[in-house]
């Protein structure tokens, strides 16, 4: 129910400065230090506005428990903004490994300390301190090891600089922040709690594989696609690769989630969730296209035109209004079913204004990943019918209905030696192989 108002402000601190600096060639200290001390600034400020609305929160879900949550919950944001410099220069650098060892050892040692408090009987609150206590150790560890720190400066020419190109990036974030939790508030306002609980549970596990999957690839692809902005040729064809491997990825990943969906569920929090799993299911369908939107969005980002990444923010956002309407009157599950159109339109406007520069066109686009959908769909369908048939408990039929998943999209890609597919073996083969060399060296 509060996500809105955390994720509002957050976007606030970052304001797009982050995108910026990572476009940035030659960025300086005093543009590190200026953003730095700004972060700080708006992340007390925002702490502050939360804090002093807690009341008004909690009357608006009617929900007296929420009033001190989000004064606690709040100190997050100040946490966060000591922060966001030290991971926008790991991301600069493609330094990707260090921010995995930080972000590994806070989730494992803020989830014990949920898992022990949950089991004292500290309900809610559990939640409360692994949010904080993650977001602490995460900013311990960045300070620790990464050796960056700021001078007492603040230039107004690199905030100007920054703030020129970040704004409209800072209202784009705003307004897609806004759409992607005003469901948690349509549906926590006009429905019950349990129909809320049974979407947010569908959800957070259609955001498992794509937003991790994006969360890695996003902070990689935008500084490897910036580094190289003024080769068109070599841009395209870097950019048509990523796009083709990542939706064979996701494609697989999705749709095959939607397809084990109801044994999965059964199985990991028991049949009481039943009815996320018709929600899961229609929501793979909107997911799966996310990865894509991300990458567009990430070209035009890189060819500096966060002004029409702003103008086609509100185009798309404007479509969700209908949405919106349709859940009101109609309920959850046709609210879902916009999503799913609203995902096809935003990716043919995406798609569309992103490849115009380098000559990518939607159709070449949708021919592209075209393949991998249909290998991913006939996988999954397959997978969805063994799993009516199977006569085994749920967590058997789960373990069996993954392994055959598996099992025909390695034949099928072998065999047929799909491109994608080969492309993404080679570059886990890559990977692992320097992984394995370093440790014997």
């Amino acid at each position: 129910m509060i996500s809105i108002f955390i994720a509002i402000s957050t976007s606030f601190i970052n304001s797009g400065f982050t995108s910026a600096l990572i476009r940035k060639v030659d960025c300086t200290q005093k543009d590190y230090s200026t953003v730095f001390f700004y972060n700080l600034a708006v992340g007390i400020c925002m702490y502050l506005v939360l804090y002093f609305s807690a009341g008004a929160i909690s009357n608006f879900f009617n929900e007296p428990i929420l009033k001190p949550i989000v004064r606690v919950v709040g100190i997050g944001l100040i946490i966060n903004s000591l922060t966001l410099i030290q991971r926008t220069i790991l991301i600069k650098n493609i330094n990707f490994k260090l921010q995995a060892k930080i972000s590994f050892f806070a989730a494992l040692l803020s989830g014990i300390t949920a898992i022990i408090l949950a089991y004292q009987g500290f309900g809610v609150w559990a939640l409360v301190v692994q949010t904080l206590s993650f977001s602490a150790l995460t900013s311990l560890m960045l300070w620790l090891w990464n050796k960056w720190k700021p001078s007492l400066v603040f230039s107004k020419k690199s905030f100007r600089e920054l703030f020129g190109f970040g704004s409209k990036l800072l209202i784009s974030g705003l307004i897609d922040t806004t759409y992607n939790n005003i469901y948690y508030i349509i549906i926590g306002k006009y429905f019950s709690a349990a129909d809320l609980g049974f979407y947010t549970r569908a959800s957070g596990f259609k955001n498992l594989p794509t937003k991790s999957l994006m969360g890695v690839l996003s902070k990689v692809t935008y500084p490897v696609l910036a580094s190289i902005q003024n080769d068109i040729p070599r841009l395209k064809t870097s950019y048509k690769r990523m796009i083709r491997t990542v939706m064979f990825i996701n494609f697989v990943l999705m749709l095959g989630l939607g397809a084990i969906s109801e044994p999965m569920i059964f199985t990991l929090i028991g049949e009481k969730w039943a009815p996320s799993v018709i929600y899961l299911q229609i929501m793979v369908f909107a997911g799966m296209m996310y990865p894509v939107h991300v990458l567009n969005l990430n070209m035009l980002q890189v060819q500096g035109r966060s002004d029409l990444f702003l103008k086609l923010e509100v185009l798309k956002k404007l479509l969700a209004i209908p949405t919106i309407i349709i859940g009101i009157l109609w309920g959850i599950k046709f609210m879902l079913l916009g999503m799913v159109v609203n995902s096809q339109i935003a990716y043919i406007i995406n798609s569309y204004w992103s490849g115009k520069k380098i000559g990518y066109s939607y159709r070449e686009q949708v021919l592209d990943i075209l393949p991998s959908f249909l290998i991913a769909l006939t996988m999954a369908v397959l997978v969805f019918t063994l799993g009516k048939i199977l006569p085994f408990s749920n967590p058997v039929n789960l373990i069996m209905m993954i392994l055959s998943g598996a099992i025909f999209i390695f034949v099928t890609c072998e065999l047929t030696r799909f491109r994608d597919y080969i492309y993404s073996k080679e570059l886990i083969v890559e990977q692992v192989g320097k992984l394995i060399k370093k440790r014997k060296g």
